[in-house]
């Protein structure tokens, strides 16, 4: 393979990535895709429209399906049956090095020996770039993720979140229509994942890609994403935005895995276009959005801990007894033991610390109807 000498490069010229928003990544569509391992259903007809220049992350617990699932994407993993069309092109039998997509793994899979410009130029040396361009090309795309200064160093001068961006640089240099990423801040501490979502943030929506992204963490999919498939035992619990996902989950699991929901037993005492009323097992009435649920269905009204907040006694759907308190920075982890009776578990909030109250006070709890959704009881209407 021929070195590329960069002390001939030249200066970077300004990018000519097209302008943010303007989805450079192509439509990418995928219909009912099943996968199988010795009679296990890893991925159950799986079927999705992502537009291009949006970042999509695929988020679940391990086993989900959503690691499979980007595998048969990118071509590494061949579906029993389904479909997976690219800009209009069925790639579903091709290849991996056939169907043109970019891939981040969570390992950065740099060549040592090669410095920061030849391990990003690599993909375009194969790919028979005239050399003009592949400098141009190189150039700015590390201009763009912030590597020109380290151009010539090789990797193991860099640090873990530099060769991270390198390695979206090799991703970037030939213009994929989609870049798939698998969990690629796995690897990083905390505070290194935080500045590495924002750098990935930033150059996805300057350049308009078209993401897909795997990864277990729910706050890393909510910064990073315009909309979140939630999978669980290889289907789509909930394809949406963070927001509606959030506010507006349409599941248990979805409403548990976004935010660890509160989920109070009761039965539905009143319906109508307005809200609808839960009398809770703990006695109280909780006021809900308008929902589904026919008067007197069982149901369990689901709460974020984050959307709970104290009131006057009286004045909320539940009382109970403070059983711990725990700071945390600017907020504080409260639990409350309802009282009423009813063995329902404790119930969580998350206060901002100058409202954490003290151990052993009794407490009101409240929360705006449209915080509250609720879910019928299997088997109980």
């Amino acid at each position: 393979m021929p070195e590329l000498h960069l002390k001939s490069q030249p200066q970077s010229s300004p990018a000519v990535f097209p302008p943010p928003g303007s989805g450079t990544g192509k439509p990418l569509s995928v219909t009912d895709l099943r996968k199988t391992y010795g009679g296990v259903t890893a991925v159950d007809t799986v079927s999705m429209e992502i537009a291009g220049g949006e970042f999509v992350t695929f988020l679940g617990s391990s086993g989900s399906g959503k690691t499979t699932t980007l595998m048969m994407i990118a071509g590494f993993c061949e579906p029993d049956s389904g479909s997976i069309v690219v800009g209009g092109r069925d790639v579903t039998r091709l290849a991996p090095q056939k169907r043109g997509l970019g891939f981040v793994f969570q390992q950065y899979l740099l060549f040592p020996h090669m410095t920061v410009w030849e391990n990003v130029a690599f993909p375009l040396q194969l790919r028979g770039v005239p050399k003009a361009e592949l400098r141009r090309r190189v150039g700015e795309t590390l201009e763009i993720a912030g590597l020109s200064a380290m151009a010539r160093r090789r990797p193991r001068e860099l640090s873990g979140g530099q060769q991270q961006r390198v390695a979206l640089c090799r991703a970037l240099v030939y213009r994929p229509p989609v870049i798939l990423m698998d969990e690629p801040l796995g690897a990083l501490d905390k505070k290194l994942r935080d500045q590495l979502q924002t750098e990935i943030k930033r150059i996805q929506q300057e350049l308009g890609l078209t993401v897909i992204y795997v990864t277990h963490d729910q706050e890393e999919a909510l910064v990073l994403s315009d909309r979140i498939a939630v999978m669980r035992d290889g289907r789509i619990d909930q394809f949406d935005t963070p927001r509606e996902l959030f506010e507006r989950p349409r599941t248990p699991f979805v409403a548990d895995f976004l935010g660890a929901a509160n989920f109070l037993p009761g039965t539905v005492q009143q319906r109508t276009p307005e809200q609808t009323l839960v009398r809770l097992d703990t006695g109280g009435l909780l006021t809900a959005r308008p929902q589904a649920g026919a008067e007197g269905a069982k149901v369990r009204a689901a709460v974020q801990p984050g959307r709970l907040r104290l009131c006057t006694p009286g004045d909320g759907f539940c009382t109970g007894t403070v059983e711990t308190v725990t700071y945390v920075g600017t907020l504080v982890r409260v639990t409350v033991r309802p009282a009423g009776g009813a063995d329902t578990g404790v119930v969580r909030l998350e206060l901002p610390a100058g409202e954490a109250p003290v151990l052993g006070e009794q407490v009101s709890l409240t929360a705006h109807p449209d915080d509250v959704s609720v879910f019928a009881v299997e088997g109980g209407g």
